[in-house]
């Protein structure tokens, strides 16, 4: 549907009106503009004021003619019917006038007359059609601004019923200020199918039923007694402390599955049981790491320390710590009562020995902060002489070494740490001991598919993983309908990367281990 400017209206319209008078057959062919939108135009324009109008040249001419043989009242009395001013049809006969003693040869000739009939509709054409676009750029930047993101975002959201009448109705306001209805739906985030739709059915009286709808329970769903057995045994003394997470793994370890950790999470949520404990806050997302990467145990350690309170005020114990990034398991650790490079060098060379770093082709990497305990002289020389290569985190990047700074978390926010402080050295080395045993031998670490750290390091994580894959495939048999997909992948993890910048870091080390194989 094509649509004309102002301007080409009130022109087309004075055509129509005296004096001119046009046949508005003659304006209909000679605009390309039908006869029933000319008659509207004129309608409309015989209802506004007379001074509104537009006079053609054709139309001032005929005037002057009309008004020639007038005496100055009948003039007078003309220039009011018509709304013209009597300075204004002076102008025009005056310039009628000039016109007409201009010498011939000056004139226009007819072939200069039709190129010039020609050109002037080219050119109204042209101010049409950016008319046209003006006028959609105005109305789609009116739009854009009137939606500032108060509508929820991707397919299939939820919106209002007061949000969906206030969208139509600025939309369907841009409509008529020139928009096209796609661009317009575009501008808005909206898809022009979804308001059509909308229109079409009560979408715009009742709003979203989905609300309201009444769905059935799932063939699939589990039943009353398996959610009772969830919580029978969550609430087991052996698994009070720990959460779905952990608690899904040990149960296949055993052999048995109960449902998944969603379900879980779910049956705890719904009876309330879902609460956050601890004195720590609640986990947050945080970027992955990699730097270095890691495909077997004794390739990538991370180091540092820790300050444990005692029971006198502003006296701490120093625990120092090596991490096996791999595997995670804790290599080496020692507890002090002073900060000092030296029992830094005598922890790393009884690591070096009891994970056997001499017999290793490749030497391990060793991360640590940039404290000043970690780059001592002495400790560099060590790290020489044992053909350890050093690594320490970038300058003002707190999380460089998130590794040993997650465990650390982990052991100062268990329920076994002595929040009132340790009263001496033997009882923080007694607690750090226990602390290492549990954290290597019992607890399934999230990071390497809840398995223990002395496991991965061991190499059983693998035979441990392919059980409970077996038990998962053997319940989906069970249950098929309560998988749409796969089941929970218990693939072991193949790489551990340190801060990753790029992924092609990670592509060339392990490009480099298939190269380093293939040669052995």
């Amino acid at each position: 549907m094509a649509r004309y400017g102002q301007a080409f209206k009130e022109r087309a319209v004075a055509r129509l009106l005296p004096p001119e008078s046009a046949p508005i057959q003659q304006v209909s062919q000679e605009l390309g503009v039908s006869v029933a939108t000319l008659e509207r135009w004129r309608a409309d324009a015989l209802t506004t004021p007379i001074r509104e109008r537009v006079w053609t040249a054709a139309a001032r001419l005929q005037a002057v003619i009309a008004t020639a043989a007038m005496d100055e009242t009948q003039r007078s009395a003309w220039c009011r019917e018509h709304g013209v001013y009597p300075a204004e049809l002076q102008q025009w006969k005056d310039n009628a006038t000039a016109a007409l003693s201009e010498a011939p040869e000056e004139r226009a000739t007819a072939q200069q007359s039709r190129e010039a009939k020609k050109r002037i509709k080219e050119l109204e054409r042209d101010l049409r059609r950016k008319e046209k676009a003006l006028a959609e750029t105005t109305a789609l930047l009116v739009l854009s601004k009137k939606f500032r993101g108060d509508l929820a975002a991707g397919r299939g959201r939820m919106i209002a019923l007061e949000d969906r009448q206030r969208t139509v109705q600025w939309l369907e306001a841009a409509c008529r200020e020139g928009a096209r209805f796609k661009l317009a739906c575009e501008v808005a985030g909206m898809d022009a199918r979804t308001v059509q739709r909308w229109k079409a059915g009560d979408g715009l009286k009742r709003g979203d039923g989905r609300p309201q709808a009444i769905r059935p329970t799932p063939a699939h769903a589990l039943s009353a007694e398996e959610r009772q057995r969830i919580l029978e045994v969550a609430n087991e003394p052996r698994f009070a402390e720990l959460p779905p997470a952990r608690i899904v793994p040990m149960l296949a370890d055993e052999g048995t599955y109960i449902a998944s950790e969603s379900s879980f999470s779910r049956v705890l949520r719904a009876h309330g049981q879902a609460r956050h404990r601890g004195r720590a806050k609640a986990p947050q997302r945080s970027r992955p790491p990699s730097t270095h990467v890691a495909t077997a145990p004794r390739q990538l350690w991370c180091w540092d320390l820790t300050f444990l309170a005692s029971r006198v005020l502003g006296q701490w114990f120093y625990l120092y710590l090596i991490l096996d990034v791999y595997s995670r398991k804790i290599v080496g650790f020692e507890v002090h009562e002073t900060d000092s490079a030296d029992h830094a060098v005598d922890l790393l060379r009884r690591t070096a020995l009891s994970e056997g770093v001499h017999t290793l082709k490749r030497k391990p990497v060793l991360h640590g902060d940039n404290g000043a305990t970690m780059k001592a002289t002495t400790v560099l020389a060590m790290l020489h002489w044992l053909g350890i290569k050093p690594s320490y985190s970038r300058p003002r990047v707190s999380d460089d070494n998130a590794f040993v700074e997650a465990l650390f978390r982990t052991a100062k926010y268990r329920p076994q740490f002595p929040t009132a402080g340790f009263a001496d050295l033997e009882a923080a080395r007694t607690w750090a001991s226990q602390f290492v045993t549990w954290y290597n031998h019992e607890h399934r670490h999230s990071g390497i598919r809840y398995v223990s750290p002395a496991e991965r390091h061991a190499g059983h994580d693998q035979r441990i993983l392919a059980r409970r894959h077996a038990l998962y495939a053997q319940a989906r048999e069970t249950h098929p309908r309560r998988w749409t997909r796969h089941t929970r992948n218990w693939t072991p993890v193949a790489t551990v990367t340190l801060n990753p910048e790029r992924e092609s870091v990670v592509n060339s080390v392990l490009e480099q281990e298939r190269e380093t194989a293939a040669a052995a």
